[in-house]
Formats: structure tokens, C-alpha cells, sequence
């Protein structure tokens, strides 16, 4: 008789899980190779491969654990690291450095970044015309596929886009996992609504502007994608401001309070896909039948997203990224992901295979050009 676990009441059978992650393997097969794997550059087949094996490996421990988070942060860190150095890898054969110049800007070089989103909606509106000096169509991160993407993951996950999709959320993810209990436990939930004020303060600054302020002023991945040119006072105060957030917001605060701090309280891109949780078909739910009001759920929720009124209430609040943690750690099986208009408790294993398959489906799409490029990169160090 085959062989069975039960985690998380999901009960999954090895061949069970084999044949849920058939579809995957199939269509991650198509995307990364376009059906005819290129046999000419053995480092790029290898490099297709460890990527192609390593990613359905992920998707079969989730069907067969029941365990969510564990395999989706590893390849969320994954894809966040190998994000970067794609970036820097390119912008520094283009350009000789990770800064920018005044003609990278008027020629329209710089990579597109999905957090200019938001910036981009007042101006477009009324001005017709796109502040982001980026390529249009075509060319390494163009806006029109990323902003296709952004859209399509934003509907379908709603803040799960944060969990599953981000290029970079994967980095103060990895730094929250680094210890085991947090230093600092007491952190008030209110600053969650923090990217809700900047949102609005760099909407209208850039539509006053025409400048995608927080991305010139404020974002902390400049500090390890691309910034501009240090050449006077300002452009050195704003090089300060990258580097102090990131270490702060990105490296310390997750260290410390095994929290996503970055991605909690000055993201403005997460404001809205908090938002779009009102319209996305996913969610997560708790069955009140099984809670035992434990709150363990509250204590390793990565984005504030559990507060004790929330679990006494039977719900999750709007600033969950879908993440799994919360379903992960309960000892009574009381949480689970769903479908909105289906009682909790309801359909749980259906709900859950179809949202691990829709939302791995995107992380693969976003994450595997660059995790590809950068162990082709790697080896062809190795190799000369």
C-alpha cells in the first residue's frame, strides 16, 4: 500500500503528489525552454536543468509535507538574490558600474522596476505620458511586460503578489528567518498602514513632478540594484538614504523581529496589492470548529496580517500576502487556504491545489530567467 502523510490535514500520497505536479512540470518545461531546449551552450542546458529540477522538486514537497512557506521562501530568497545579481550583471556590462548617468535617463536604459507602479497611474491619466525613463516594448525589463505581469499576479493573488511574485520581498524574508526567536517581540501593527501615507505622498509627488520620487529618493533596493551617479550633495544624500533604509528595514529590523519590515511599513506598491485582496478569488480562512485560540498564527505572521481580534473575529485581515505561515505552524489544522464564498473548512484540499498551482505557476514565470542566468553565470566562472 502506498505510503501516506498527513500534515496540515492535507493527506497526500507520493503518487498523488507526483500527479498534481505533472501540470507544472509540463508548463515550466514550455516557458523555460520554449519546448526545444538549446543544446548548443552546455553551461545554459545545465543551468536550465538545476533550475527546471530544483523548481518542481519545491512544488512536489509542498503537495507531499503539506508544508507551504518552507519551500516557497526558499525559492522566494532564491529568486530575490538571483534577481539582483541578474540586474547588476547587466546593468554593469551596459554601463561599466551599478550607477546611472543623465544619459542612461534620456536614452530610456534603466531596467523597469514594478514598485514605479503606482507613480505611473496620476500622470498617465493626465498627461499621457510615462515618467519612467524605460523601454516601452522590448529590451531587458521592459514596462509593458512587467507592467502585464504585475497586473495578471495582482488579480489573481492580490498581496500575494508579495509572497509569490516580488523581485524583492525574498530579502527581508531571508533575513527574518535568520534567528530562531526574535530580540524585539513589541512592535505595534499600526505602522502597517504606513505604505497606505506614502502611497499617497508619492502618488502626488510624482504627478507633481513627473518624477518617480520614492524610486529617487526613498527605495532601499537601490542599494543592491542601480543608483545614480554620486557626483554632488544630493545625489550623496539620497546614496545615504538607499544604504541606511536597506540595512535598517531590509537586514536589522527582520534580523531582530522576524518580521518583513520593509515590505510592512514603506512599500507603497504593498498598499495596493492590499488592496487588490478585495477582488482576488484566494484567500486564507480560519475555521473557528478547530481553533483553539492558541494564536500561534499571530506571533510568526510575517506582515502583521494576525492580530488576536482578527483570530477571535474567524478571520484574516486584507494585509495578508498568502505567504502559508500561519497554515504552517497551527497545531489544530484550524487554518487553511480557500476560496472567497466557500465556508471556511470547505473544499480545503481543492483550495489549496489550486492556488499552490496558480501561484507557483507566476513565482516560476518572474523567477526563472534570473535564477537560469545566474547559475550560467556561475559556472562559466567556474569553467575559465
Amino acid at each position: 500500500m502506498e505510503k501516506e502523510l498527513v500534515i496540515n490535514g492535507y493527506r497526500k500520497s507520493f503518487g498523488k503528489s507526483l500527479l498534481y505536479t505533472l501540470p507544472v512540470f509540463l508548463i515550466t518545461f514550455v516557458f523555460m525552454s520554449g519546448g526545444r531546449p538549446d543544446f548548443s551552450d552546455p553551461a545554459r542546458l545545465v543551468a536550465l536543468l538545476v533550475t527546471f529540477a530544483g523548481m518542481n522538486l519545491l512544488y512536489f514537497l509542498m503537495h507531499y509535507t503539506g508544508r507551504t512557506d518552507r519551500y516557497r521562501a526558499i525559492l522566494f530568497i532564491i529568486f530575490a538574490l538571483s534577481l539582483s545579481f541578474t540586474l547588476i550583471s547587466n546593468i554593469v556590462q551596459m554601463r561599466n558600474s551599478m550607477s546611472f548617468s543623465q544619459s542612461d535617463i534620456v536614452e530610456c536604459r534603466i531596467p523597469f522596476c514594478h514598485l514605479v507602479i503606482p507613480m505611473m497611474i496620476i500622470p498617465a491619466a493626465f498627461t499621457k505620458s510615462i515618467i519612467f525613463p524605460g523601454s516601452i516594448i522590448g529590451g531587458f525589463a521592459d514596462i509593458s511586460s512587467m507592467v502585464i505581469l504585475w497586473l495578471f499576479a495582482t488579480i489573481a493573488l492580490g498581496r500575494g503578489f508579495c509572497s509569490w511574485g516580488c523581485f524583492y520581498g525574498g530579502w527581508d524574508d531571508g533575513f527574518s528567518r535568520i534567528r530562531k526567536k526574535p530580540l524585539l517581540k513589541k512592535i505595534s501593527d499600526s505602522w502597517k498602514w504606513m505604505p497606505f501615507a506614502l502611497l499617497l505622498m508619492v502618488m502626488l509627488t510624482a504627478a507633481m513632478t513627473l518624477v518617480p520620487t520614492y524610486c529617487d529618493w526613498i527605495c532601499p533596493f537601490k542599494a543592491v540594484t542601480e543608483f545614480e551617479q554620486v557626483t554632488d550633495t544630493e545625489s550623496a544624500i539620497k546614496a545615504g538614504i538607499f544604504i541606511s533604509l536597506f540595512g535598517g528595514l531590509v537586514v536589522a529590523l527582520p534580523v531582530v523581529t522576524r518580521k518583513r519590515t520593509q515590505c510592512s511599513f514603506l512599500c507603497p506598491l504593498g498598499a495596493i496589492n492590499t488592496l487588490s485582496n478585495k477582488i482576488t478569488p484566494f484567500t486564507v480562512k480560519i475555521d473557528n470548529e478547530k481553533c483553539t485560540k492558541c494564536y500561534k498564527c499571530t506571533t510568526v505572521c510575517p506582515l502583521f496580517a494576525l492580530s488576536r481580534e482578527d483570530v477571535n473575529g474567524g478571520r484574516v485581515s486584507v494585509f495578508c500576502s498568502k505567504c502559508g505561515k500561519c497554515v504552517d505552524v497551527c497545531p489544530n489544522n484550524a487554518i487553511h487556504f480557500g476560496i472567497k464564498g466557500v465556508p471556511a473548512g470547505s473544499f480545503r484540499n481543492f483550495s489549496r491545489n489550486l492556488f499552490l498551482f496558480v501561484s507557483f505557476i507566476f513565482i516560476s514565470i518572474f523567477s526563472a530567467g534570473s535564477i537560469i542566468n545566474t547559475i550560467q553565470s556561475l559556472l562559466n566562472f567556474i569553467i575559465s
